[in-house]
């Protein structure tokens, strides 16, 4: 007979004894437990005493955290989180070197711990290890636990970052600012001065007069890649908390320090492979970078302003070669509209009227006189040889480079706040000062070579526009390393290649309106679900892995969780590393009964989504986080790496809960399984079945088709 549910057997250890094995009663107070144990070693004062894990990362036990304790789980008995606290707050202050040294490395432990965290600072514990940090005095492996302690004694969020002292930022910023400095302390140093940024609004500007950008860049020429993803996370975490008129001053200095190509070169092209968090921290870079293009995104022309109204007439005069004006004002207006015409701008009579619309206003003027004046040759070359067309398949310059203009804007999220999950970075656009305008520059080329090979007339435009528009992002998910890299894949993406593939990634299009073909997919429809939904599972036995997101990033964390076979527990656990294959059941020490599952939540509704800060909860993180709740009122939190695996995740779970499986993954898995299957019946192939084990799955996150063999 199985124990009842509230009992959990477990081990407790102390040191020189025999551990005791007992069954925990959840329902008695922790306090009673922990006398009976105490009475055990004949441990007087059970009061001072409290229980821990034994194992990861040893936390203490509470009466809120109590139903997490698994059966086997060993657990250590310990001096209380207040003891602890206490006596390691006086240990602090030894006049000892060796004990004040071990007593911080014991503090740098434990204050990952939330009840020792709140006890420590009840204590007036901060203001203790901020006197230390201010004194100087401390300095190697001391100095490195302090900071260690403080950072994460302040990640609790216990303690507001507004009640920093300036003595304590000055110090800080010294170890960052000095040109030899143990690497420990560099790092912490570099988080701490993160976080302030990021916490406080007041603390950014006076990091902001403390940190030299100069010293900053110097930290990404060094060969420890801990360091460079710092020193690049304190930029972006300067960059992002600006002022926006200090931000274009601050691209300017950063351009002057050269930040581009000594990323290039010391990271993206340095000897060692980009880790994950590099790799966010770039793509936050790039597009914090492109941000900056968002004022003139958004600003709309002013036809009556000369300033802006001279560079139309400087486009004009580049193209046409400031050919002889007519004198009389009339004719001057005739000329001028005839030439708007040639460069293709919709208003032929005052084109100003073009940028009045935002997206992509200014930003696509801006494009257009730096090809005029950087490519010259090839914005002449363009104008011309669409102007002399007389058989209506002209591309007209001005209206495309306007529309590729606010195309490029929304392929690159210009505007929009860095996705906290996302490390899509692009190598290529760090390889040149004024990536986004040679971009711009190869698209238009892209688009006007596109017009000619689809044979398009201005009726065509809109279906040009998609097509470039396929051929831009199908390239960019190539990750070229260089813009001549990109120049290549776009050459290899021509017109009749971009139908070949729309060919090969879509069923045949048949009519399959007619009632008996409505009949012959309804009686298809279930077998197919079915069949998705037993891949969806055995997705879910395989197992995935997520990574932690927490309120600051210093280093990978990683959790794995996957379906025990018989699809009656969830098993899950915290890695060290991000897996390479599966990882067995035994590694992972915890679980959920499907049976106590009481849901599964998406978006904004989980838990984890509500709890998050503004400034974490963008569009793209809200998309892919999930929650599934479960009995007592627990939640076991997810943000999917990708929507693929977010995708398979919550049509899993839905199928476990017997709940319909809605995403966008299984609605064009439901289609094309069921066209194949209908085009296969209907071509009159006898002794079609389905597979009764599920096919292998795609691993990669942007594949979406899957294969499926029918014999």
């Amino acid at each position: 007979m199985p124990p009842p549910a509230d009992i959990v057997k477990v081990a407790i250890e102390w040191p020189g004894a025999n551990a005791q094995l007992i069954e925990m009663d959840q329902k008695r107070p922790l306090t009673s437990i922990i006398r009976e144990v105490c009475d055990g070693w004949s441990l007087s004062g059970s009061e001072q005493f409290a229980l821990r894990y034994a194992d990861g990362a040893q936390l203490y036990i509470t009466e809120q955290s109590r139903c997490e304790i698994k059966n086997g789980t060993i657990l250590r008995l310990a001096i209380s989180p207040g003891r602890a606290a206490r006596q390691l707050l006086e240990r602090t202050q030894s006049h000892g070197i060796d004990a004040r040294l071990e007593a911080l490395k014991e503090l740098a432990k434990l204050s990952a711990d939330p009840t020792f965290a709140a006890e420590f600072v009840n204590m007036e514990g901060m203001g203790t290890l901020a006197r230390l940090v201010e004194s100087g005095t401390h300095f190697g492996e001391m100095l490195a636990f302090t900071l260690t302690a403080f950072l994460e004694l302040m990640d609790h969020g216990i303690v507001s970052w507004d009640l920093i002292s300036l003595s304590f930022i000055k110090q800080i910023a010294s170890y960052v600012n000095q040109p030899m400095v143990d690497v420990s302390i560099l790092q912490r140093s570099l988080a701490i001065l993160e976080s302030m940024v990021l916490n406080s609004h007041s603390l950014y500007h006076r990091v902001a007069q403390e940190i030299t950008v100069g010293q900053l860049i110097g930290h990404l020429q060094v060969s420890n890649q801990e360091i460079q993803t710092y020193a690049i996370a304190l930029i972006n975490a300067l960059f992002l908390k600006a002022p926006e008129d200090r931000r274009q001053e601050m691209a300017s200095t950063l351009a002057q320090k050269h930040l581009r190509s000594i990323i290039l070169n010391h990271v993206i092209r340095g000897n060692r492979p980009i880790k994950a968090e590099m790799a966010h921290q770039l793509y936050v870079l790039q597009v914090l970078t492109f941000n900056l293009l968002e004022e003139r995104m958004m600003t709309k022309m002013d036809p009556n302003d000369q300033t802006q109204r001279d560079v139309i007439f400087e486009l004009r005069r580049i193209a046409f070669d400031g050919e002889n004006e007519p004198t009389g004002t009339e004719k001057r207006k005739a000329l001028y509209a005839k030439d708007y015409k040639m460069l293709g701008f919709t208003n032929h009579l005052n084109p100003a009227m073009d940028f009045t619309q935002t997206p992509p206003g200014m930003l696509a003027l801006d494009n257009m006189l730096y090809l005029a004046k950087v490519h010259q040759d090839t914005y002449i070359r363009i104008v011309l040889e669409n102007s002399s067309r007389e058989d209506k398949h002209e591309c007209p310059f001005g209206r495309c480079a306007i529309d590729l203009t606010r195309i490029l804007c929304e392929i690159l999220q210009v505007g929009e706040l860095p996705n906290e999950g996302c490390n899509d970075y692009h190598p290529m656009f760090f390889t040149h000062d004024r990536a986004w305008e040679e971009f711009f520059c190869i698209c238009i080329q892209l688009l006007n070579k596109t017009w000619k090979e689809m044979r398009a007339t201005p009726e065509d435009f809109n279906k040009v526009m998609q097509v470039v528009r396929e051929q831009i992002t199908r390239a960019l998910a190539m990750k070229p390393s260089s813009l001549d890299q990109l120049k290549n894949k776009l050459r290899g993406l021509n017109y009749s290649e971009i139908l070949r593939l729309r060919q090969s990634e879509r069923m045949s299009q048949d009519d399959f309106h007619s009632p008996p073909i409505i009949e012959l997919r309804e009686r298809i429809q279930p077998e197919i679900l079915e069949l998705i939904k037993q891949q969806r599972l055995h997705r879910l036995c395989e197992g995935s892995c997520f990574r932690k997101v927490g309120n600051r990033r210093r280093q990978e964390k990683f959790w794995f969780c996957r379906l025990s076979l018989n699809h009656k527990v969830l098993h899950y656990g915290d890695l060290d590393e991000s897996p390479q294959g599966e990882v067995p059941f035994e590694m992972l020490s915890d679980k959920i009964l499907v049976s106590d599952m009481k849901s599964v939540v998406t978006g904004k509704d989980c838990p984890h989504m509500k709890e998050k800060s503004a400034l974490k909860q963008n569009k793209e993180v809200l998309e892919l986080a999930f929650s599934v709740l479960y009995d007592p009122d627990e939640a076991l939190n997810f943000v999917a790496p990708n929507k693929y695996e977010y995708c398979i995740w919550t049509d899993g779970l839905y199928a476990l809960l017997g709940r319909e499986m809605s995403s966008d993954l299984t609605r064009s898995d439901l289609d094309t399984l069921i066209s194949m299957e209908m085009k296969l019946r209907l071509l009159d192939l006898e002794n079609i079945t389905i597979p009764e084990a599920p096919p292998p799955i795609p691993k990669e996150p942007s594949s979406y088709n899957f294969t499926y063999n029918y014999s």
